[in-house]
């Protein structure tokens, strides 16, 4: 049984709604308000094409404040913080010495000295801990910030009705004002690969908030999504979940868990020319090395079946992958998965076989992700 050393404010809606707390990050999270199929169609099509509104409460939110925050954060993660201006924020990855992944953030630049770092299962904070010892900083955990996420295309139109500058507020900036009398900070980020927003606040002022969105959106066709809907919109949006897509879950035979930037396609996440962060000079040694690539995979035709974790991928009748997680979407017409694939297959059109866990094979093509939004126009739109 899990222990939640966590609680969110939102606990008594979730189970209103007939949520089934799970333990997620040590918090109990609404995994589920119905284990139904239709239910997971409804709530993964509201987002995509009205708005859901989830509690992500659960992601840990790191203040770093003090003359050396800066240093610490870069020290910390592979983004040069000094290009973040106040106001901004931007996605990162933490490396361990090694130079393997060990968890990603968003790291926030509130004000002059002041940082908020958003981030998930991994070691992020205790690495942020560890780097600030002896430095002009603290690292304060804050449990009391909640994170409401409202994702899809009718969310500006939402929020706009109380707070008309949100339609200025461009990808990956952030706002502080009010929402319905509290005290808010809104972010133009999010995890499903739509128009979305992040709404902090108290959580004293939590329910208000959750009731209010509901209340003013329910004519809009906006609805409590359960958090397992992240998983088939990041599917297709090329995001990733540590650690299910990661050898944590798909280990390597005789080797320690851990994957390169370069193997999960997160190289990105390093700013240009940076060195000395944690890790550094090994991801740079470990490039062209890699055991793996993550890649997308496509069911040939119209077959719908949906690829299950832990099917296995063949590529001329050699195994060649692992899927991690598959989708099946009737609004877009496909059925597609993230995979771990060996490099010489992780290639636009390249024919594969999978194979899944009851034996049934599937004809199958590699591709390239992002699946949806391929461009990236409607999470980066404005106005």
């Amino acid at each position: 049984m899990a222990i939640f050393w966590r609680h969110s404010a939102l606990a008594h809606r979730h189970a209103e709604i007939g949520g089934e707390l799970e333990d997620w990050n040590g918090m109990g999270t609404a995994w589920f308000y119905d284990h139904t199929p239709e239910r997971a169609k409804a709530d993964y099509e509201a987002i995509r094409t009205k708005a859901g509104l989830m509690d992500v409460s659960g992601l840990k939110k790191v203040y770093v404040t003090g003359p050396d925050a800066a240093y610490v954060i870069d020290r910390a993660t592979t983004r040069n913080v000094e290009k973040i201006a106040p106001g901004r924020s931007t996605y990162a990855s933490m490396l361990n010495a090694e130079g393997k992944f060990i968890d990603d953030c968003i790291i926030y630049h509130l004000s002059m000295n002041s940082w908020l770092v958003v981030h998930g299962t991994g070691t992020g904070m205790e690495q942020l801990t560890t780097v600030a010892a002896g430095k002009n900083c603290t690292v304060i955990f804050d449990d009391d910030l909640h994170d409401m996420s409202l994702q899809g295309p009718v969310a500006v139109d939402l929020l706009a009705k109380e707070i008309p500058a949100i339609r200025d507020l461009a990808y990956f900036g952030l706002m502080q004002t009010r929402l319905y009398g509290c005290d808010v900070m809104i972010s133009r980020t999010g995890y499903t690969g739509e128009r979305g927003y992040e709404i902090f606040c108290k959580a004293k002022d939590a329910v208000h908030l959750w009731d209010s969105i509901l209340e003013a959106g329910k004519d809009m066709g906006v609805r409590p999504t359960q958090f397992s809907t992240l998983d088939m919109l990041r599917i297709e949006s090329y995001l990733l979940f540590y650690p299910g897509d990661n050898s944590e879950t798909f280990p390597f035979e005789n080797e320690t868990c851990g994957d390169t930037l370069w193997e999960l396609g997160l190289d990105f996440t390093v700013s240009p020319n940076k060195e000395g962060f944690i890790g550094s000079e090994n991801h740079y040694a470990s490039k062209g090395k890699e055991r793996f690539k993550i890649y997308g995979v496509k069911l040939s035709g119209d077959a719908m079946d949906q690829m299950e974790m832990f099917a296995r991928v063949h590529a001329n009748g050699k195994d060649v992958g692992v899927i991690t997680y598959g989708l099946s979407s009737e609004l877009n017409g496909y059925s597609v998965a993230i995979a771990r694939l060996s490099p010489e297959v992780a290639k636009a059109g390249t024919k594969l076989t999978v194979v899944q866990p009851d034996g049934t094979e599937l004809a199958a093509t590699a591709e390239e992700m992002p699946f949806y939004d391929v461009d990236k126009s409607i999470r980066t739109a404005k106005g």
